[in-house]
């Protein structure tokens, strides 16, 4: 280390923390909250001090200047983010002594701003194709929604989430458990890339530090904490996945899991938790839009199923015919119905009326949810 302790003020003396440090150590978290980043450092690197793993420490520190640290992260795309900085996401805090003390993060989106909107989406990397396409389709759905969906960028239910999330035009944060230039696996380098170019990727590690399985557990706990709450779609009863869960549950944050087949050994884990009462069964996204209460009246709103219900026969036949994403015209609806025009239209009014559909230059598409419709009578 150049710098001497002396001159340290909090933000350096936590990027040498960052360095010198493994991600998750409570021992030397506990330090650091009783003296603060800069006693901390200066007592970790005093060979008088007597601490424990001080020698080990302390030797981590050597060719690391903090000044020269925030060069490297622009050199490779990125930039650090430390607990004083006004991008850091304050509820990271909620890890107590296993608090990062700074993150590197490539993407130009602001951390903490997607991080106050956000939903953990992951999973098994050996999914089946039920638990991709749900992770695919719900992680699409919250994006458009407005939530960041963060997640891992394994393979199974990480990369299903990245991708529905970023083909949705929505935000998505990879965590990873090396440096934000040794992404992992290396068959995803273009995932991760493109997550790069329109989202973010956070690490906690310095660059060019490789991925351990110590660090693939710590990681997890990053992605419980950033996030609002945790939504496990796959797991088995021992897997990472369920290491990310328990850090949801020890921060009391909402944990939901995805019910699968009862003979699926990829969904032991989720049957588990919503048998022992960790998890609230996720059957549908609404449920998960639900429990994160997206701006709704606290006047116990109808839930859609009941608002369906209200419905004619017909402008149900028509909603069930209105494409998941995009415009169609009223011909191409029509058709798709099987409705004669001056039906559909009929029908789309009401549709309207009730803030089901709406209509634009390219035609009708779904309208975008709200906490309550209104009703035939007016009343929300």
């Amino acid at each position: 280390m150049t710098a001497t302790a002396g001159d340290l003020a909090d933000r350096q003396a936590l990027l040498l923390l960052a360095h010198m440090v493994e991600p998750g150590d409570r021992q030397v978290g506990r330090l650091v909250r009783r003296w603060g980043p800069v006693e901390a450092v200066r007592k970790l690197v005093d060979a008088s001090s007597g601490l424990r793993q001080q020698e080990s420490l302390a030797a981590r520190l050597t060719g690391v200047e903090p000044r020269e640290v925030e060069s490297r992260a622009t050199a490779c795309g990125a930039r650090v983010v430390t607990r004083v900085d006004r991008e850091w996401p304050s509820q990271l805090d909620d890890l107590d002594a296993a608090a990062p003390y700074a993150l590197w993060v490539a993407g130009a989106g602001d951390l903490r701003l997607a991080a106050l909107r956000s939903v953990a989406i992951v999973g098994a990397r050996a999914c089946s194709m039920y638990g991709e396409e749900v992770a695919r389709s719900w992680s699409a759905e919250l994006a458009a929604e407005g939530w960041t969906v963060v997640s891992g960028g394994a393979f199974g239910i990480d990369a299903a989430a990245h991708r529905g999330a970023l083909a949705a035009g929505g935000v998505t944060a990879c965590i990873l458990a090396g440096g934000v230039d040794v992404p992992y696996p290396r068959a995803h380098d273009a995932l991760i890339a493109r997550i790069a170019d329109e989202g973010l990727v956070v690490s906690e590690s310095p660059p060019g530090e490789a991925v351990r399985r110590q660090r693939f557990l710590s990681r997890n706990r990053l992605i419980s904490a950033l996030t609002r709450a945790t939504v496990v779609v796959e797991a088995a009863e021992r897997s990472g996945t369920m290491a990310t869960a328990q850090a949801a549950v020890a921060m009391n944050r909402p944990l939901l899991a995805v019910p699968g087949p009862v003979t699926s050994p990829a969904s032991t884990g989720c049957h588990r938790m919503v048998r022992d009462g960790e998890a609230v069964l996720a059957a549908s996204i609404d449920d998960v839009l639900g429990l994160l209460d997206l701006g709704r009246d606290a006047g116990a709103p109808a839930k859609r199923s009941d608002e369906r219900d209200a419905l004619s026969a017909q402008e149900r036949c028509v909603l069930d015919a209105m494409p998941g994403r995009g415009a169609v015209t009223t011909e191409r609806l029509a058709v798709a119905s099987g409705f004669a025009v001056l039906e559909l239209l009929g029908s789309l009014g009401g549709l309207e009326a009730t803030g089901w559909v709406q209509q634009d230059a390219q035609g009708w598409r779904l309208a975008a949810r709200s906490g309550t419709r209104t009703t035939r009578t007016g009343r929300a």
